[in-house]
Protein backbone atom coordinates (compact mmCIF):
# COMPACT_ATOMS: atom_id res chain seq x y z
CA UNK A 1 0.00 0.00 0.00
CA UNK A 2 1.48 3.46 -0.84
CA UNK A 3 1.38 6.14 1.69
CA UNK A 4 0.79 9.48 0.36
CA UNK A 5 3.61 11.42 2.50
CA UNK A 6 3.98 15.15 2.15
CA UNK A 7 7.21 14.30 0.52
CA UNK A 8 5.58 12.51 -1.92
CA UNK A 9 3.01 14.81 -2.33
CA UNK A 10 5.47 17.99 -3.32
CA UNK A 11 7.04 15.28 -5.76
CA UNK A 12 3.59 15.34 -7.77
CA UNK A 13 3.19 19.10 -7.04
CA UNK A 14 0.18 18.43 -5.10
CA UNK A 15 1.51 20.23 -1.95
CA UNK A 16 1.05 23.94 -2.00
CA UNK A 17 4.00 25.98 -1.11
CA UNK A 18 1.24 27.50 1.33
CA UNK A 19 1.77 24.45 3.46
CA UNK A 20 3.86 25.27 6.15
CA UNK A 21 2.51 23.45 9.00
CA UNK A 22 0.34 21.10 10.35
CA UNK A 23 -2.27 23.37 10.80
CA UNK A 24 -2.50 24.14 6.84
CA UNK A 25 -2.83 20.24 5.96
CA UNK A 26 -6.29 20.79 6.08
CA UNK A 27 -7.36 24.07 4.27
CA UNK A 28 -9.47 23.49 1.32
CA UNK A 29 -7.11 24.12 -1.40
CA UNK A 30 -4.69 21.58 0.34
CA UNK A 31 -7.42 19.29 0.82
CA UNK A 32 -8.87 19.41 -2.76
CA UNK A 33 -5.56 18.83 -4.39
CA UNK A 34 -5.32 15.42 -2.65
CA UNK A 35 -9.02 14.64 -3.96
CA UNK A 36 -8.03 15.33 -7.55
CA UNK A 37 -4.81 13.58 -7.25
CA UNK A 38 -6.58 10.65 -6.10
CA UNK A 39 -9.66 10.43 -8.64
CA UNK A 40 -7.15 10.92 -11.29
CA UNK A 41 -4.78 8.13 -9.84
CA UNK A 42 -7.82 6.14 -9.11
CA UNK A 43 -9.64 6.90 -12.24
CA UNK A 44 -12.19 7.43 -10.11
CA UNK A 45 -14.76 10.03 -9.31
CA UNK A 46 -15.16 10.65 -5.60
CA UNK A 47 -18.67 12.29 -5.47
CA UNK A 48 -19.95 11.18 -1.98
CA UNK A 49 -16.38 10.58 -0.20
CA UNK A 50 -15.44 13.96 -1.10
CA UNK A 51 -18.97 16.04 -0.80
CA UNK A 52 -17.89 19.76 -0.14
CA UNK A 53 -21.01 20.20 1.78
CA UNK A 54 -19.35 17.96 4.80
CA UNK A 55 -16.16 19.85 4.54
CA UNK A 56 -16.91 22.63 7.72
CA UNK A 57 -14.98 22.97 10.64
CA UNK A 58 -11.80 21.77 8.96
CA UNK A 59 -9.58 22.32 11.49
CA UNK A 60 -11.05 19.82 14.18
CA UNK A 61 -9.58 17.36 11.86
CA UNK A 62 -6.19 17.94 13.57
CA UNK A 63 -5.52 15.33 15.73
CA UNK A 64 -7.23 13.02 14.32
CA UNK A 65 -5.96 12.09 10.89
CA UNK A 66 -3.78 13.08 8.01
CA UNK A 67 -3.92 13.04 4.30
CA UNK A 68 -7.28 14.00 4.53
CA UNK A 69 -9.48 13.76 1.60
CA UNK A 70 -13.12 13.09 2.83
CA UNK A 71 -15.53 11.33 4.91
CA UNK A 72 -16.46 7.77 5.09
CA UNK A 73 -20.49 7.64 5.87
CA UNK A 74 -21.87 4.68 7.78
CA UNK A 75 -25.90 4.52 7.94
CA UNK A 76 -27.10 5.03 11.95
CA UNK A 77 -30.04 3.63 13.74
CA UNK A 78 -31.37 4.09 16.76
CA UNK A 79 -32.46 0.96 18.68
CA UNK A 80 -34.29 1.63 22.11
CA UNK A 81 -35.19 3.23 24.47
CA UNK A 82 -33.13 0.89 27.14
CA UNK A 83 -34.27 1.89 30.08
CA UNK A 84 -31.28 1.82 32.82
CA UNK A 85 -30.98 1.89 36.34
CA UNK A 86 -27.56 2.92 36.98
CA UNK A 87 -25.16 4.61 39.17
CA UNK A 88 -24.62 7.18 36.63
CA UNK A 89 -27.32 6.38 33.93
CA UNK A 90 -30.40 6.53 34.82
CA UNK A 91 -33.97 6.39 32.54
CA UNK A 92 -34.85 5.99 28.88
CA UNK A 93 -31.74 5.75 26.55
CA UNK A 94 -32.25 5.87 22.37
CA UNK A 95 -29.00 4.39 21.42
CA UNK A 96 -27.19 5.30 18.04
CA UNK A 97 -25.90 2.05 16.41
CA UNK A 98 -23.51 3.13 13.17
CA UNK A 99 -23.75 -0.74 11.05
CA UNK A 100 -24.03 -2.11 7.78
CA UNK A 101 -24.85 -5.31 8.91
CA UNK A 102 -28.71 -5.88 8.81
CA UNK A 103 -30.77 -7.00 11.59
CA UNK A 104 -28.04 -5.84 14.03
CA UNK A 105 -30.19 -2.89 15.45
CA UNK A 106 -33.24 -4.68 15.51
CA UNK A 107 -31.74 -7.36 17.55
CA UNK A 108 -30.74 -4.62 20.15
CA UNK A 109 -34.02 -2.98 19.69
CA UNK A 110 -35.80 -6.02 20.67
CA UNK A 111 -33.52 -6.78 23.62
CA UNK A 112 -33.92 -3.41 24.74
CA UNK A 113 -37.79 -3.88 24.77
CA UNK A 114 -37.92 -7.14 26.59
CA UNK A 115 -35.48 -5.56 29.53
CA UNK A 116 -37.64 -2.73 29.45
CA UNK A 117 -40.57 -4.28 30.03
CA UNK A 118 -38.99 -6.56 32.74
CA UNK A 119 -38.22 -3.16 34.76
CA UNK A 120 -35.10 -2.46 33.14
CA UNK A 121 -31.26 -3.03 33.63
CA UNK A 122 -29.24 -2.57 36.60
CA UNK A 123 -25.46 -1.55 35.98
CA UNK A 124 -22.51 0.10 37.51
CA UNK A 125 -19.36 0.75 36.24
CA UNK A 126 -16.96 -0.82 39.14
CA UNK A 127 -13.46 -0.55 38.56
CA UNK A 128 -11.54 1.97 35.84
CA UNK A 129 -7.96 2.02 35.01
CA UNK A 130 -5.59 2.29 31.76
CA UNK A 131 -2.35 1.08 31.23
CA UNK A 132 0.95 1.60 29.66
CA UNK A 133 3.52 -1.03 30.19
CA UNK A 134 7.27 -0.22 29.55
CA UNK A 135 10.28 -3.22 29.08
CA UNK A 136 13.39 -2.50 30.06
CA UNK A 137 16.26 -4.88 29.26
CA UNK A 138 19.75 -5.37 31.57
CA UNK A 139 22.86 -7.59 31.00
CA UNK A 140 21.55 -9.89 33.90
CA UNK A 141 18.85 -10.98 36.26
CA UNK A 142 21.10 -9.48 38.63
CA UNK A 143 20.79 -6.15 37.62
CA UNK A 144 17.26 -6.26 36.77
CA UNK A 145 16.34 -7.21 40.16
CA UNK A 146 18.46 -4.43 40.97
CA UNK A 147 16.48 -2.05 39.36
CA UNK A 148 13.18 -2.83 40.51
CA UNK A 149 14.53 -2.38 44.08
CA UNK A 150 15.42 1.22 42.86
CA UNK A 151 12.08 1.99 41.45
CA UNK A 152 10.66 0.53 44.92
CA UNK A 153 12.09 3.55 46.29
CA UNK A 154 11.60 6.19 43.75
CA UNK A 155 8.22 5.38 42.75
CA UNK A 156 6.89 8.08 44.88
CA UNK A 157 8.04 10.43 42.55
CA UNK A 158 5.93 9.16 39.59
CA UNK A 159 3.08 10.87 40.77
CA UNK A 160 4.69 14.18 40.24
CA UNK A 161 5.70 13.58 37.06
CA UNK A 162 2.52 12.31 35.42
CA UNK A 163 0.57 15.87 37.57
CA UNK A 164 3.40 17.67 35.28
CA UNK A 165 2.10 16.31 31.76
CA UNK A 166 -1.83 16.15 32.36
CA UNK A 167 -4.63 18.14 34.09
CA UNK A 168 -7.19 15.46 33.57
CA UNK A 169 -5.63 12.05 34.45
CA UNK A 170 -3.38 10.79 37.39
CA UNK A 171 -1.69 7.77 38.13
CA UNK A 172 -2.98 5.40 40.19
CA UNK A 173 -0.46 2.82 40.88
CA UNK A 174 2.97 0.85 39.51
CA UNK A 175 4.09 -2.66 39.65
CA UNK A 176 6.06 -4.77 37.70
CA UNK A 177 6.92 -8.32 36.03
CA UNK A 178 10.20 -9.78 35.32
CA UNK A 179 11.04 -12.40 33.28
CA UNK A 180 14.22 -13.64 32.91
CA UNK A 181 17.04 -10.00 32.28
CA UNK A 182 13.81 -8.01 31.41
CA UNK A 183 11.61 -5.85 33.86
CA UNK A 184 8.22 -4.67 32.46
CA UNK A 185 7.06 -2.07 34.80
CA UNK A 186 3.20 -1.52 34.59
CA UNK A 187 1.12 1.73 35.22
CA UNK A 188 -1.76 2.13 35.36
CA UNK A 189 -3.76 5.78 35.03
CA UNK A 190 -7.28 7.18 36.12
CA UNK A 191 -8.01 9.15 32.32
CA UNK A 192 -11.00 10.76 33.43
CA UNK A 193 -13.96 11.56 30.83
CA UNK A 194 -11.19 11.16 28.12
CA UNK A 195 -10.24 7.28 26.57
CA UNK A 196 -7.01 8.04 27.56
CA UNK A 197 -4.46 6.25 25.32
CA UNK A 198 -2.27 9.32 24.30
CA UNK A 199 -2.42 10.63 27.65
CA UNK A 200 -0.74 7.95 29.18
CA UNK A 201 1.81 6.86 26.38
CA UNK A 202 2.76 11.02 27.11
CA UNK A 203 2.77 10.91 30.93
CA UNK A 204 4.47 7.28 30.91
CA UNK A 205 7.36 8.45 28.25
CA UNK A 206 8.27 10.88 30.92
CA UNK A 207 8.20 8.63 33.83
CA UNK A 208 10.62 6.35 31.50
CA UNK A 209 12.61 9.15 30.68
CA UNK A 210 12.99 9.98 34.47
CA UNK A 211 14.31 6.47 35.22
CA UNK A 212 16.28 5.90 32.19
CA UNK A 213 18.39 9.42 33.70
CA UNK A 214 18.47 8.56 37.22
CA UNK A 215 18.64 5.18 37.61
CA UNK A 216 21.76 3.53 39.48
CA UNK A 217 21.09 0.49 36.87
CA UNK A 218 20.81 1.62 32.88
CA UNK A 219 19.38 -0.79 31.02
CA UNK A 220 20.74 -1.96 28.04
CA UNK A 221 17.62 -0.87 26.09
CA UNK A 222 13.99 0.10 26.85
CA UNK A 223 10.53 0.55 25.17
CA UNK A 224 7.84 2.25 25.96
CA UNK A 225 5.34 -0.22 25.38
CA UNK A 226 6.27 -3.73 25.75
CA UNK A 227 3.06 -5.32 24.34
CA UNK A 228 2.06 -6.03 27.61
CA UNK A 229 -0.85 -3.75 28.84
CA UNK A 230 -3.45 -5.52 26.59
CA UNK A 231 -3.46 -2.40 23.90
CA UNK A 232 -5.75 -3.01 20.64
CA UNK A 233 -6.08 -7.21 21.88
CA UNK A 234 -7.60 -9.67 23.51
CA UNK A 235 -6.14 -11.02 27.05
CA UNK A 236 -6.43 -13.22 29.58
CA UNK A 237 -5.24 -10.37 31.95
CA UNK A 238 -7.80 -7.93 30.45
CA UNK A 239 -10.29 -10.49 31.84
CA UNK A 240 -9.62 -10.86 34.96
CA UNK A 241 -8.38 -7.08 35.43
CA UNK A 242 -9.74 -3.77 33.51
CA UNK A 243 -8.46 -1.77 30.95
CA UNK A 244 -10.86 1.36 30.62
CA UNK A 245 -13.98 1.01 32.81
CA UNK A 246 -15.37 -2.37 34.07
CA UNK A 247 -18.74 -2.57 33.79
CA UNK A 248 -21.33 -4.98 35.67
CA UNK A 249 -24.88 -5.23 34.01
CA UNK A 250 -27.86 -7.50 35.04
CA UNK A 251 -31.58 -7.99 34.60
CA UNK A 252 -34.39 -10.48 35.49
CA UNK A 253 -36.63 -11.56 31.77
CA UNK A 254 -39.82 -12.12 33.26
CA UNK A 255 -41.42 -15.16 31.94
CA UNK A 256 -44.82 -13.20 30.21
CA UNK A 257 -42.04 -10.95 28.30
CA UNK A 258 -39.90 -13.95 27.08
CA UNK A 259 -43.17 -15.54 25.35
CA UNK A 260 -44.40 -12.26 24.38
CA UNK A 261 -41.32 -10.47 23.16
CA UNK A 262 -37.96 -13.20 22.40
CA UNK A 263 -40.55 -16.01 21.62
CA UNK A 264 -39.03 -18.47 24.04
CA UNK A 265 -38.84 -19.64 27.87
CA UNK A 266 -36.50 -19.21 30.49
CA UNK A 267 -35.76 -22.98 30.54
CA UNK A 268 -34.82 -23.66 26.89
CA UNK A 269 -32.47 -20.11 26.83
CA UNK A 270 -30.55 -21.04 30.10
CA UNK A 271 -30.03 -24.40 28.29
CA UNK A 272 -28.69 -23.21 25.24
CA UNK A 273 -26.23 -20.78 27.32
CA UNK A 274 -24.78 -23.61 29.07
CA UNK A 275 -24.44 -25.78 25.65
CA UNK A 276 -23.06 -22.51 24.12
CA UNK A 277 -20.47 -21.84 27.25
CA UNK A 278 -19.33 -25.47 26.98
CA UNK A 279 -18.42 -24.83 23.22
CA UNK A 280 -16.54 -21.60 23.73
CA UNK A 281 -14.55 -22.71 26.62
CA UNK A 282 -13.68 -25.58 23.72
CA UNK A 283 -12.67 -22.99 21.10
CA UNK A 284 -10.39 -21.47 23.41
CA UNK A 285 -12.31 -17.74 23.87
CA UNK A 286 -11.36 -15.59 26.48
CA UNK A 287 -14.37 -15.14 28.54
CA UNK A 288 -17.50 -16.35 27.07
CA UNK A 289 -19.89 -14.13 25.48
CA UNK A 290 -22.16 -14.04 22.23
CA UNK A 291 -21.41 -11.16 20.50
CA UNK A 292 -20.12 -7.53 22.33
CA UNK A 293 -18.57 -6.76 19.55
CA UNK A 294 -21.05 -6.13 17.12
CA UNK A 295 -22.73 -3.65 19.06
CA UNK A 296 -19.56 -1.95 20.69
CA UNK A 297 -18.19 -1.41 17.09
CA UNK A 298 -21.81 -0.12 15.88
CA UNK A 299 -21.59 2.37 18.91
CA UNK A 300 -18.27 2.96 18.85
CA UNK A 301 -18.36 4.28 15.72
CA UNK A 302 -21.64 6.02 15.41
CA UNK A 303 -19.96 8.31 18.74
CA UNK A 304 -16.48 8.72 18.05
CA UNK A 305 -14.69 5.99 20.32
CA UNK A 306 -11.37 4.67 18.96
CA UNK A 307 -12.78 1.57 17.21
CA UNK A 308 -10.04 -0.43 17.60
CA UNK A 309 -10.24 -0.72 20.95
CA UNK A 310 -13.21 -3.26 20.00
CA UNK A 311 -10.41 -5.94 20.51
CA UNK A 312 -9.93 -5.41 24.18
CA UNK A 313 -13.59 -4.17 24.78
CA UNK A 314 -15.36 -7.19 23.65
CA UNK A 315 -13.36 -9.55 26.11
CA UNK A 316 -15.83 -10.30 28.90
CA UNK A 317 -19.17 -12.59 30.46
CA UNK A 318 -22.43 -13.07 29.58
CA UNK A 319 -23.99 -15.28 32.42
CA UNK A 320 -28.41 -16.65 31.63
CA UNK A 321 -29.85 -19.00 34.36
CA UNK A 322 -33.08 -19.97 35.29
CA UNK A 323 -34.96 -17.67 38.28
CA UNK A 324 -37.89 -18.80 40.40
CA UNK A 325 -38.35 -21.39 37.83
CA UNK A 326 -39.77 -19.54 34.72
CA UNK A 327 -37.97 -16.21 34.97
CA UNK A 328 -34.39 -15.52 33.08
CA UNK A 329 -31.56 -13.93 34.90
CA UNK A 330 -28.97 -12.59 32.66
CA UNK A 331 -25.82 -10.32 33.57
CA UNK A 332 -22.63 -9.54 31.13
CA UNK A 333 -19.16 -8.04 32.66
CA UNK A 334 -17.13 -6.46 30.65
CA UNK A 335 -14.03 -5.31 32.22
CA UNK A 336 -12.15 -3.29 29.42
CA UNK A 337 -15.05 -0.61 28.29
CA UNK A 338 -11.45 1.98 26.59
CA UNK A 339 -14.39 5.11 25.84
CA UNK A 340 -14.31 8.67 26.29
CA UNK A 341 -16.74 11.49 26.54
CA UNK A 342 -13.83 14.13 25.68
CA UNK A 343 -11.83 14.10 23.06
CA UNK A 344 -10.34 12.02 20.24
CA UNK A 345 -13.47 11.46 17.61
CA UNK A 346 -15.97 12.78 20.05
CA UNK A 347 -15.39 16.44 18.67
CA UNK A 348 -16.59 15.48 15.07
CA UNK A 349 -20.59 16.70 14.54
CA UNK A 350 -22.11 13.36 13.98
CA UNK A 351 -20.28 11.82 16.73
CA UNK A 352 -21.20 14.57 19.02
CA UNK A 353 -24.93 14.41 18.30
CA UNK A 354 -24.92 10.44 18.54
CA UNK A 355 -23.65 11.35 22.13
CA UNK A 356 -25.69 14.22 22.17
CA UNK A 357 -28.86 11.85 22.17
CA UNK A 358 -27.61 9.89 25.46
CA UNK A 359 -27.06 13.17 27.02
CA UNK A 360 -22.84 12.10 27.50
CA UNK A 361 -21.44 15.07 25.75
CA UNK A 362 -18.17 16.44 27.30
CA UNK A 363 -17.06 16.27 31.40
CA UNK A 364 -18.50 14.28 33.92
CA UNK A 365 -20.28 11.57 31.53
CA UNK A 366 -18.06 8.83 30.74
CA UNK A 367 -18.89 6.28 33.26
CA UNK A 368 -22.30 7.40 32.72
CA UNK A 369 -21.46 6.12 28.87
CA UNK A 370 -19.72 3.06 29.99
CA UNK A 371 -22.81 2.33 31.58
CA UNK A 372 -24.71 3.04 28.74
CA UNK A 373 -22.46 0.59 26.70
CA UNK A 374 -22.89 -2.43 29.51
CA UNK A 375 -26.78 -2.38 29.09
CA UNK A 376 -26.43 -2.15 25.44
CA UNK A 377 -24.55 -5.88 25.39
CA UNK A 378 -27.29 -7.14 27.85
CA UNK A 379 -29.60 -5.95 25.30
CA UNK A 380 -27.76 -7.74 22.41
CA UNK A 381 -26.80 -10.96 24.34
CA UNK A 382 -30.31 -11.80 25.56
CA UNK A 383 -31.80 -10.90 21.67
CA UNK A 384 -29.20 -13.28 20.04
CA UNK A 385 -29.50 -16.31 22.58
CA UNK A 386 -33.26 -16.25 21.95
CA UNK A 387 -32.53 -16.22 18.37
CA UNK A 388 -30.63 -18.68 18.44
CA UNK A 389 -32.40 -20.97 20.86
CA UNK A 390 -36.37 -21.15 19.05
CA UNK A 391 -34.55 -21.31 15.45
CA UNK A 392 -35.06 -17.46 14.47
CA UNK A 393 -31.55 -16.42 13.87
CA UNK A 394 -31.49 -17.52 10.56
CA UNK A 395 -34.84 -16.11 9.26
CA UNK A 396 -33.76 -12.87 10.61
CA UNK A 397 -30.70 -12.41 8.53
CA UNK A 398 -32.48 -13.47 5.41
CA UNK A 399 -35.57 -11.13 6.26
CA UNK A 400 -33.31 -7.96 7.40
CA UNK A 401 -29.65 -8.78 6.36
CA UNK A 402 -30.08 -9.34 2.62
Amino acid sequence: MTVITNHKINNKALRSKKIQSKKNEYTFENVKQRQTFIEKQSNTTLYNLCNHQQYTDAQKLSGSIENFIGYTQIPTGIAGPIQINGTQAKGEFHIPLATTEGALVASYHRGAKATKLSGGISVACVNEGVQRCPLFGFESLQKALAFTNWIEQVEGNFAFITQAHTKHGQLNKTSFQIEGNQVILTFEYLTGDAAGQNMVTICTDAICKYIVNNSPIKPQFWYIESNYSGDKKATAQSLTNVRGKKVIAECVVKSEVLASVLKTTAQAVAQYWRASTMATIQSGSIGTQGHFANGLAALFLATGQDVACVSEAAVGITRMEIRNQKNLYVSVTAPNLIVGTVGGGTKFATQNECLSIMDCVGAGKAKKFAEICGALLLCGELSIAAAITEGHFTSAHQNLGR
